[in-house]
């Protein structure tokens, strides 16, 4: 039988190779960290990387998904530790699919911001102006309806592309005896931001101003036992609305 030779010294790697190799391994693991697992874990971005990716998104809902389950948990834990309110606190949602759309009533378009006063000026120069302000401020307002359908345990996500200031009026609402968890919330060029969030709740209205240029709308999750319906109307002069989950 044959017996692999033993290294010689000649052959061993030298320390200073050993330790080029342990740094630039760390320094690829700190760089896998910082770019692809902290956005796809945990939705902190630092570097864009992952909102070019499309891993923030997926770390929010990561996120949000343990913060539902804990508050979940929470409250379970609640409802055993007081079983008399556990009749009152708990409803469950109509059963049956195919449930139909819950009436939303019609959205209000969003009162635009005031403008800033103007400072004084010739008559000649105001009238150039406005000729030249007027056609850049003049935007489409345009309204939107969507309605989804959430299974027990699904989440839908709905959002607006939005210009930094930009007003959205808007209005959901589930069919009747339903509710859900939702958060509204906005992401773009590497920022993030949670505007509100809610449980059990049935419906919602409201104006929504973007903090910043990117996607900003609402997540929702049925928590309950049967399917819901969800129908959210909005009005503004956003660029487009898609549902992205």
């Amino acid at each position: 039988m044959y017996n692999t030779d033993m290294p010689t010294r000649a052959e061993l790697p030298s320390t200073a190779k050993l330790l080029r190799s342990t740094g630039i391994a760390i320094v690829t693991a700190g760089a896998l960290l910082v770019a692809v697992v902290l956005p796809s874990e945990y939705g902190v971005d630092p570097t864009g990387i992952g909102s070019a990716l499309n891993l923030t998104e997926m770390g929010e809902i990561k996120t949000q998904l343990a913060e539902e389950a804990a508050a979940d948990a929470a409250m379970d834990a609640a409802a055993s530790a007081n079983p008399a309110a556990t009749s009152t606190s708990t409803t469950s949602a109509p059963a049956a699919s195919g449930t139909p759309a819950p009436m939303v009533a019609p959205v209000a378009p969003p009162t635009p911001p005031a403008p800033p006063a103007p400072e004084r000026q010739s008559s000649i120069w105001g009238t150039i102006g406005a000729l030249i302000v007027s056609p850049a401020a003049a935007q489409e307002q345009r309204q939107d309806e969507m309605t989804i359908t959430l299974a027990p345990g699904e989440g839908a996500e709905i959002k607006l592309t939005m210009v930094e200031g930009e007003i959205a009026a808007f209005a959901w609402a589930v069919s009747e005896g339903g509710a859900v968890n939702y958060d509204t919330h906005g992401d773009g060029g590497g920022q993030n931001i949670s505007y509100e969030k809610g449980r059990g709740i049935s419906s919602d209205e409201g104006q929504l101003q973007a903090a910043f240029t990117g996607r900003h709308g609402w997540f929702w999750r049925n928590r309950g036992d049967a399917p819901v319906s969800l129908t959210i109307r909005t009005s503004g002069t956003y660029t487009a609305i898609e549902r992205l989950v």
